[in-house]
């Protein structure tokens, strides 16, 4: 087994390899459906994403503060 193999990484895909690993995927997805905010924190084991801490949000409103 590979490294790579052993961290659940994507293959190469200029190799005909182009799967990403679904913790992966669901933080892409989490990225999008979060659209605009701040990620703090994200934890990462093994090569791969496994908590990410949204702390707070920014919303700009037209006018004054």
């Amino acid at each position: 087994m590979i490294e790579r193999d052993r961290l659940g990484m994507p293959e190469d895909p200029a190799r005909g390899g182009d799967r990403l690993p679904p913790a992966w995927r669901e933080f892409i997805r989490f990225c999008k459906d979060l659209r605009h905010g701040e990620i703090e924190r994200l934890s990462i084991q093994d090569g791969v994403p496994v908590l990410a801490e949204v702390t707070k949000r920014k919303i700009k409103f037209n006018g004054r503060s």
